[in-house]
């Protein structure tokens, strides 16, 4: 019997081609990207093209690929664990308003992908937590391709546990009371702060 461990993601070319035994189909991997993924507006699009950007950002995603079932989202060169969250004022679909600006940060029980066991503890996992906000409110020349239409909101996940506050999510008011945003280049040492902030909090 083969083992059923954990199979580990490969990052892939977008060339690779479907087949049906040895018979080519006559297509390819990036044709199935192109169909999944090309409304990157949609929500649980932008989720993961916001992880990208702040991968990106941070020095992570030139190689490897994104792990869907990690207690967080990635983990930096220097170590750092973060968890990226994304909003918007626009949405794909129809609106009669703009969309309030909302974070989900729940505590979790991490799971691990390599033991299929889910920890005890309910904890925030990442060291620091990234709000990416797409604050485009035109439709009409929306592009979350362009990181001028962005902001981000850094917070060490200590000033998260430290709220009085709901634990379980938080709206843009109360985040720009706690931090200030910052522009895609000045990400890498804003994150590097917050982990420094939650890890001197945690050696108390």
């Amino acid at each position: 019997m083969s083992s059923l461990d954990r199979v580990p993601a490969v990052r892939k070319s977008g060339q690779e081609r479907f087949i049906e035994g040895e018979a080519d189909l006559g297509f390819d991997l990036l044709s199935f990207w192109r169909w999944s993924a090309s409304d990157i507006l949609s929500n649980a699009t932008r989720g993961i093209l916001a992880e990208y950007l702040v991968a990106r950002a941070l020095g992570v995603a030139a190689d490897g690929v994104r792990d869907e079932w990690a207690p967080y989202d990635f983990e930096t060169p220097d170590g750092v664990r973060v968890e990226v969250k994304s909003s918007a004022y626009l949405q794909a679909w129809f609106q009669k308003e703009m969309s309030q600006v909302k974070f989900l940060v729940p505590k979790t029980r991490a799971w691990s992908a390599a033991t299929n066991i889910l920890s005890d503890v309910l904890t925030r996992q990442a060291e620091v937590y990234v709000f990416a906000l797409l604050t485009h409110q035109d439709k009409a020349t929306v592009n979350p391709m362009d990181l001028k239409q962005w902001c981000f909101y850094v917070l060490p996940t200590s000033v998260l546990d430290a709220r009085t506050r709901s634990q379980h999510s938080i709206g843009l008011a109360n985040l720009c009371k706690l931090c200030g945003a910052v522009t895609y280049a000045q990400l890498r040492e804003a994150v590097a702060e917050a982990a420094r902030i939650t890890q001197a909090s945690r050696s108390i």
